[in-house]
C-alpha cells in the first residue's frame, strides 16, 4: 500500500482539474444559484458491508447508518473540503483499480497513525509538511484507498 506523493503534492499544490475555458452558458447570476451544501452521504460497494462499516466505527470513529429515524447519523465537523475529479489514467491514486480515495481531516495525525498501527494497521505518514497539512495513506480492509489530512492551523504559521 503506497498512496502516491503525486497525489498528495497535486492537492497540496491546488492542482486538480483544469478549468474549463470558455465553457460558458447562460446561467443565473452566481448569487441565484444553489449549491449544494457539503456531502450527504458517501455510497459504495463492498464484499463485507456491515464487517467495512464496523472497521470504519472502529478505527476512524464514523459511526454506523443509523437504523431508524430517532438516531443521528455520523455528523462531521466543519472544514474544508476538496473536490477533484482525476483523469481516469492517473497513478497518482495509487492503488490500482479503485476509482476513488476517500480523505478524512484528523486533528493529530501522529496520534492518529499511531492508534491505527497500534490496531495493526498499516500507515504511511508522508515525512513532508505542505502549505496546507500533513497527510498518511492507509487502506481499508477491503484495499480502498484512506488518506489522513491534519491541515495546517492558521494561527500556528509562521511568516519567514
Amino acid at each position: 500500500m503506497r498512496l502516491s506523493l503525486v497525489f498528495l503534492s497535486a492537492f497540496a499544490l491546488g492542482v486538480g482539474t483544469p478549468a474549463l475555458a470558455d465553457a460558458h452558458t447562460e446561467e443565473a447570476p452566481a448569487a441565484e444559484r444553489q449549491k449544494v451544501l457539503g456531502f450527504g452521504g458517501f455510497f459504495f460497494r463492498a464484499e463485507d458491508p456491515a464487517a467495512l462499516a464496523e472497521w470504519y466505527r472502529e478505527h476512524l470513529g464514523i459511526d454506523r447508518v443509523p437504523t431508524s429515524y430517532d438516531v443521528e447519523p455520523w455528523v462531521q465537523e466543519e472544514g474544508p473540503t476538496v473536490f477533484s475529479p482525476f483523469p481516469r489514467a492517473t497513478e497518482a491514486m495509487g492503488v490500482e483499480g479503485k476509482e476513488f480515495v476517500l480523505n478524512f481531516r484528523v486533528a493529530d495525525l501522529d496520534a492518529m497513525a499511531a492508534q491505527l498501527r497500534a490496531a495493526g494497521i498499516e500507515v504511511e505518514v508522508d515525512p513532508t509538511t505542505y502549505p496546507n497539512g500533513r497527510f498518511a495513506g492507509l487502506e481499508d480492509p477491503e484495499g480502498n484507498p484512506i488518506q489522513l489530512w491534519q491541515p495546517m492551523d492558521p494561527a500556528a504559521q509562521t511568516s519567514p
